[in-house]
């Protein structure tokens, strides 16, 4: 008889093979559910209960047998698409962003892909307040000793996997942190854009409750485009950034006198500017 895995272990792999069958669904377009399962060598039962979950979060639609990729903006929303993307360069930012905390703080983290990455790296500065809205930060955290978890609640979003909206401004409006960390879509003329109203209100609220403010972008958020405004990239007291990101960006960035750090991504020795 095989070993039972740990449940976590479990919702491990099954977070990993909806993420899998998420990007294969979107590299196709649409896909019958039958090729779903002999590609992951998953029952129909099984199939039908991942795909339900991301039918629920907006990533895909199913009809008829059939499982197609909802529109682009949807898409790129999702939790479950920005884990995957740039996973590299996303994780040095993040342990860049750790030469910022020290024992004792307490820290706004947001519901980004990129700052969830800090999570296994918070350990060796605790002991920590950490205050976040993201449920899949919640999870993280949890077992962390010596580290007191705030949860945010309000209204939860499927798509984002995190709580937003006005019951969650209204309860960071009532504390105070040290540092926050927070990521946004996109970044055009300096200025940082999320799709989201709701999330960039959430963001600001944490802003507005944050001695000092913290941006964490990979190089992709400067070629992308998104509708809501949070505030001009001046607002941060450091950005950081990672080392694929255009020097054209970062001569920008330093002559108008905004504080980047530049995080070094395995593979690119050589390549990193200094922050």
């Amino acid at each position: 008889m095989a070993e039972e895995l740990p449940s976590d272990s479990r919702h491990a792999r099954q977070i990993t093979r909806r993420q899998l069958i998420a990007e294969a669904v979107m590299a196709e377009g649409s896909m019958r559910i039958e090729e779903l399962t002999d590609r992951f060598g998953i029952s129909l039962m099984t199939a039908h209960r991942d795909l339900d979950e991301l039918v629920s979060r907006g990533l895909l639609r199913k009809s008829r047998g059939i499982v197609s990729a909802a529109p682009t903006s949807l898409i790129e929303s999702s939790d479950v698409y920005r884990t995957s993307r740039q996973s590299a360069e996303k994780f040095a930012v993040a342990e860049a962003a750790m030469r910022f905390i020290e024992p004792g703080q307490a820290i706004f983290l947001d519901d980004s892909t990129t700052v969830l990455n800090m999570a296994p790296l918070l350990p060796v500065k605790v002991p920590l307040t950490v205050i976040t809205n993201s449920l899949t930060l919640m999870n993280e955290l949890r077992s962390v000793r010596d580290l007191t978890l705030l949860g945010l609640g309000g209204q939860f979003q499927n798509w984002c996997n995190a709580f937003i909206g006005g019951a969650t401004t209204n309860t960071i409006s009532r504390l105070r942190a040290d540092t926050l960390f927070l990521s946004m879509a996109a970044i055009t003329d300096d200025m940082v854009f999320h799709q989201s109203a709701e999330m960039v209100e959430t963001k600001r609220a944490m802003c507005d409750a944050a001695a000092t403010r913290i941006l964490l972008v990979d190089h992709t958020k400067f070629e992308r485009r998104a509708l809501h405004s949070l505030g001009p990239l001046s607002d941060f007291d450091v950005v950081i950034v990672d080392d694929a990101t255009p020097a054209t960006h970062l001569e920008r960035m330093r002559a108008r006198g905004i504080n980047v750090v530049v995080a070094e991504t395995a593979g690119n020795g050589g390549r990193r500017a200094a922050g």
